[in-house]
Formats: structure tokens, C-alpha cells, sequence
């Protein structure tokens, strides 16, 4: 890893609120979510982490300035000239194993970072960066860790929305079942944790499968809500009927009353699309007059008539 201060773009004597900002910016610059299409800004983010947990935690800024530290918060030794070259772990925690541990003890470096990234990103977002960070230091030993997460996109239509699910093809040709978030909205997308690439040393990266939602030229979707047209033939509108009315579970019989206008809007309950929080939208069908394919002629002439 780099000098912690070339990493945040600071000088030595950067006072501490200097190098929290620095943090702050950089942290909100290279977060993985605000750059999904670089592919190296999950490591970016992974150094910003670890040069903030050193230089931005008072005693573990001081070690490192009197070298007794490197980048990585590993302990140094001066060398087996004389003396227990053990003795400076025992003294500030007892740990001889030599390996040091950035995480434990001490000024509780990365919880400064961790109170600035809940500050920038919300308060589930920390702890889940210490864990990651944490696992990647125990595992490349505070090598940044590729971005093995994988991108792919999903075409799904009405009846996907319906039932709530898909299917996406992974590249190695399997295929899996995706869930789909109650109105979701087209472009929308839905991380798949450990769906993604691998590599040895690392953990699975995720699949962030971004939906395309194909228009069916039926419906309008509001929300949980699907808008339709209903051609209903002239003579049933006048003297009122029933009429055969397709939903996404199956047909049902819609009654229309006497003297019923193009336009007029039935509202059918609990036929639309799943709803946040539960329950389902309604399918509004709006009436579509329809004019009779034989027999025009004695219609207009009637209406004549009755117009004289």
C-alpha cells in the first residue's frame, strides 16, 4: 500500500480536520455504488479505508510518523541487535504472535472512519465497510481486493412483475431465480451477494442484475396499478350487458350498466401488480365504445331519424 498521506493527498502536518475531510471526500468520490461501472473502485475505496485508519487515528498516526508501524498497521522491528525484540507488542497489548492487528485495541482507528462513513451513507453502511475491510486485510494481508463483482441485465415482462421472479442465465450457463421488489421500476438494480465473479484469497463478489422492463402496448403501469382500454360493442353500452375482461390470473365477467359512456373507468380490486408493503394494486379498464362492423347504415339511419 501507499503513504497513507499521498493516498488522502494530504501533507505530515495536515492538521486532524484536514485529513477528515480529505477522508470524507475521497470516501463519497470512489464508494462503490456511486461508480458501478469502475471496475477498480471498490479497491480505490478499500485504500482510502486503510490510509484513514491509520492517519486519521492520533496514536496510530504517531506511530507511523516514528516508524514503528508501515501502511498497513503492521508493527516494525528494529532488528535483533539486543534485547526482546518482542517487547513492544507486549507492552502495548501482549500480542507476540508479530502479525499485529489493525482493528483491535488501541485509538480505535477505523471507528473514527466508520462515524464518517455512517455520516455519508447511513448507519448500515459502516459496520458493513469494517467487516469487509477487516476480512480483506486478514485475507490479501491489506492487498486491495479486485472487483469481482458482475454485471448483467434481465429483460422481464408483466407477467414477471405479476408473479414477482425471473430467471437470468449466469455466464457459466446456469440459471438462476431473481426476485423482483415490489413495483420496481424499469433500470432498477438488485444485487445478487456472492453471485459474482471469484478469486482465490477473496471473497465471491456480487451479480448486480440491472431489470429492463419490456412494455406489454396493453397496459399502463402507475405503481401497483395497470391502466387497460375495453372495447365494448355500441349496443351493450346503451343497453348494458356483460363483457369477458382479461387479468393477469385469469378472465373474469365485468357487468356494464344501461347507458354507459366511452370513457367511463371500472376499477377491479386486487387485479393490478404486488404492492410495497403487501397486498395487490388494482386494474382499472377504461370503456372504448365500438362500432358495429354490419348493419351501419340502418344505425345511421335510425340516428337520422331520431334526430328529425
Amino acid at each position: 500500500m501507499r503513504d497513507p498521506y499521498s493516498v488522502l493527498g494530504v501533507a505530515k502536518t495536515a492538521s486532524e480536520k484536514e485529513i477528515k475531510s480529505a477522508f470524507r471526500k475521497l470516501a463519497k468520490k470512489h464508494h462503490p455504488d456511486q461508480n458501478k461501472n469502475d471496475k477498480n473502485a471498490q479497491a480505490r475505496f478499500a485504500e482510502v479505508n486503510q490510509a484513514y485508519e491509520i492517519v486519521g487515528d492520533k496514536e496510530k498516526r504517531g506511530q507511523y510518523d516514528r516508524g514503528e508501524i508501515d501502511e498497513t498497521g503492521k508493527e516494525k522491528f528494529a532488528g535483533f541487535g539486543g534485547g526482546n525484540p518482542f517487547e513492544g507488542f507486549q507492552q502495548r497489548g501482549g500480542n507476540t504472535s508479530g502479525s499485529g492487528n489493525p482493528f483491535g485495541g488501541g485509538g480505535g482507528g477505523f471507528a473514527n472512519a466508520e462515524d464518517v462513513l455512517n455520516e455519508l451513507f447511513g448507519s448500515s453502511f459502516g459496520g458493513q465497510a469494517r467487516r469487509q475491510t477487516h476480512t480483506m486485510h486478514q485475507r490479501t494481508g491489506g492487498r486491495a481486493a479486485p472487483s469481482l463483482d458482475l454485471e448483467m441485465k434481465a429483460v422481464v415482462n408483466l407477467d414477471d412483475l405479476f408473479r414477482g421472479k425471473t430467471n437470468v442465465r449466469m455466464p457459466d450457463g446456469k440459471q438462476i431465480s431473481v426476485s423482483i421488489p415490489p413495483e420496481a421500476e424499469n433500470g432498477q438494480t438488485i444485487r445478487l451477494k456472492g453471485k459474482g465473479r471469484q478469486s482465490t484469497g477473496y471473497q465471491p463478489g456480487d451479480a448486480l442484475v440491472t431489470l429492463v422492463i419490456k412494455p406489454d402496448g396493453k397496459h399502463v403501469r402507475q405503481g401497483a396499478d395497470l391502466k387497460k382500454d375495453l372495447p365494448v360493442l355500441l349496443k351493450t353500452a346503451i343497453l348494458g350487458g356483460k363483457v369477458r375482461v382479461e387479468t393477469q390470473d385469469g378472465k373474469i365477467s365485468l357487468s356494464i350498466p344501461a347507458g354507459t359512456s366511452s370513457g367511463k373507468v371500472f376499477r377491479l380490486k386486487g387485479k393490478g401488480l404486488p404492492k410495497q408493503g403487501g397486498g395487490q394494486g388494482d386494474l382499472l379498464v377504461s370503456v372504448s365504445i365500438q362500432l358495429p362492423e354490419e348493419g351501419l347504415a340502418d344505425l345511421e339511419a335510425f340516428f337520422q331519424a331520431l334526430h328529425e
